[in-house]
């Protein structure tokens, strides 16, 4: 019985240095991203841009359909949500592999203006630590508005400006809600549900999106289907 107790406690330390090691890795990799510029530097560089949206001038729906889909309890939790963070851990443990980041969306900022996109245990970490730094300097409004102007939305577009002109031929709080639900569901894989490439898609993920929304009560399932009856500028031009 005291070789197995003693078993157990040497692979629990095992484990906490392993983990130990890791998180002090990525903290490390969160202090050189901002060694390389600092958060306040880093938001008035992505707000000099000339095609920067202010949250105002997006549609209520829009706003609603992201968070939705993206961080339901956006606007209730800090840098990270544990109940999506344990949910997310759940789910890559039962898979043996990385399917799920849990994420929530300042974490998803934080990645779209100090990391890569590339799914690991240390950029995870530092971008944890990161998630933190914005929440600490920044409100929830200018994290979502943030957001929206720095995630990638497929064919070469870096914002919801260019993606919602370059998709609809129409400004942000322009389109109607078909279009943005659709517009919504896109950052999460931009190469995969461009909806100029691969409209089938797109709008399987625009019907998930919808979905949420009627889960989350945004809307109710009538509205979802008259969302769906709606014109869509990409569908008309392809037909």
């Amino acid at each position: 019985m005291k070789v197995i107790k003693r078993i157990l406690i040497i692979i629990l330390l095992i484990i906490i240095f392993i983990v130990a090691g890791f998180v002090y890795k990525g903290h490390e990799l969160y202090k050189q991203a901002l060694e390389k510029i600092s958060i306040s530097d880093k938001v008035a560089e992505i707000k000099s841009d000339e095609n920067y949206t202010k949250l105002e001038d997006m549609s209520e729906f829009y706003k609603d359909a992201v968070i939705a889909v993206e961080d339901r309890r956006f606007y209730e939790h800090g840098a990270i949500d544990p109940i999506a963070l344990a949910r997310a851990i759940y789910s890559n443990i039962k898979a043996k592999e990385l399917r799920e980041g849990g994420s929530t969306i300042t974490q998803q900022l934080a990645k779209n203006i100090y990391f890569t996109q590339e799914k690991s245990a240390l950029r995870k970490i530092a971008e944890i630590f990161m998630a933190y730094d914005l929440e600490k300097n920044l409100n929830k409004d200018t994290i979502l508005e943030l957001y929206l102007n720095t995630s990638y939305f497929g064919d070469g577009y870096y914002c919801v400006a260019e993606a919602s002109r370059g998709y609809y031929k129409k400004e942000p709080k322009d389109m109607n809600r078909n279009e943005a639900s659709m517009l919504a569901g896109i950052p999460n894989a931009p190469s995969a549900y461009c909806p100029t490439k691969h409209l089938d898609l797109a709008k399987k993920r625009q019907n998930q999106v919808l979905d949420k929304m009627v889960r989350y009560e945004f809307i109710t399932a009538k509205e979802k289907e008259e969302i769906l009856n709606e014109s869509n500028a990409v569908e008309d031009n392809k037909d």
